[in-house]
């Protein structure tokens, strides 16, 4: 599908109160999505121009355009992204990047300098994003706008709904509050997941094969569009992990101690059958209850409280925001079972392979599961 794209961006104050717009029209002229971003309360006009890129570009994606024409009042941003003028500015480069990435999965991208008389529509919405950072709201989509088709009910006339839902999960557990989505990756291949060994604190590096995992599992991520930040557990395999993603996505790495693996005690390094030579009796109290911790470890409940808080403390501080969380296989359960509100069974019956995309949004304390398990970039 060919769709155009106009965008813009804005501040008051340069640095201030910062937004962007970002529009797209399909072929017919028809408005497919509308998109007001707070960028926050004090950056540069320009910056807040290429996020009107960026949020452009992520919405083109979701309404399955394959060629994107670009339209902007922004003679840096064109010319800079066309390749005829450098970017000096740390912050710019970063979304210069993004915007790069996201381009190049479409078939054709095309950047055209237009007048601001021509591009009132994405002035407008840069200024309702300006307008809700001055009254306080945090950076990210202002509610009301986003990708949609068709109309929405109770919005203003033109307003369209989501092409691929007829609403979000807010919508429908009846919660305003805010999306923080956790994307969770578990990290590649060490020698000792090679050998089906108990990892928990144990600090096994990355195997070249799971070196390549992780490349390759990043390269997936870029399918779930902006990422705002990466969270990692502390140990060599997940920061290995972590380190490749941040990488190619140009963010730095905040490493949190709550997401470490489950600690097996005396089972750590062990494979399960040289566990159950090692002492029969305990590891089968082990396995009969989450209660339960393996001699010397941690059971699976003191784990998932401890996760529990993990995941507290990073929604609070990413509210709103889509997050890489990059762990290991309980972390990554915990999770899972938090958003879906199950007990402690899940545990037992769900699997996640190595270098495995999940998903798991929360509204406030509302929890939704969207995905679990994704290795389709290892086939």
């Amino acid at each position: 599908m060919h769709v155009s794209m106009y965008c813009d961006g804005g501040s008051r104050g340069n640095p201030g109160v910062a937004g962007s717009g970002s529009v797209v029209y399909d072929a017919d002229g028809e408005t497919l999505a509308e998109i007001a971003y707070v960028v926050g309360k004090k950056s540069t006009n320009n910056v807040a121009e290429y996020y009107g890129l960026v949020r452009g570009l992520e919405a083109c994606q979701q309404v399955g355009a394959t060629r994107v024409d670009v339209f902007m009042d922004s003679k840096l941003v064109v010319e800079q992204m066309t390749g005829r003028w450098k970017i000096k500015h740390p912050d710019m480069q970063k979304l210069a990047r993004e915007a790069r990435d996201l381009a190049s999965s479409f078939e054709k991208v095309t950047y055209t300098w237009v007048p601001r008389a021509k591009n009132k529509k994405a002035d407008e919405l840069s200024n309702v994003a300006m307008d809700a950072a001055a009254r306080g709201d945090k950076p990210g989509i202002v509610k009301g706008t986003g990708v949609w088709v068709g109309e929405k009910q109770g919005e203003p006339e033109g307003a369209q709904k989501p092409k691929h839902e007829t609403a979000s999960p807010a919508h429908w557990s009846g919660t305003d509050a805010p999306r923080t989505r956790f994307i969770l990756l578990r990290h590649g291949q060490t020698q000792h997941s090679a050998e089906q060994r108990f990892s928990g604190t144990s600090e096994p590096e990355l195997t070249d094969t799971g070196r390549d995992q992780a490349r390759r599992a990043t390269e997936a991520l870029r399918k779930f569009g902006r990422i705002d930040a990466i969270v990692a557990s502390p140990q060599a395999r997940a920061q290995g992990t972590a380190r490749i993603a941040a990488g190619a996505l140009g963010l730095d790495i905040a490493t949190e101690e709550g997401l470490r693996e489950m600690a097996f005690g005396d089972f750590e390094g062990l494979t399960r059958d040289e566990a159950v030579t090692e002492d029969a009796a305990a590891f089968e109290e082990w396995q009969a209850s989450p209660n339960n911790a393996p001699p010397g470890g941690e059971s699976l409940t003191a784990l998932h409280r401890r996760v529990s808080r993990t995941r507290l403390k990073l929604q609070e501080r990413y509210e709103g925001q889509t997050v890489l969380v990059v762990t290991h296989m309980t972390p990554v359960k915990s999770f899972i079972r938090q958003g879906l509100g199950a007990n402690a069974d899940m545990f037992k019956h769900l699997f996640l392979d190595l270098a495995s995309i999940s998903v798991v949004d929360f509204y406030g304390d509302y929890g939704v599961v969207r995905c679990v398990n994704d290795v389709a970039h290892h086939r």
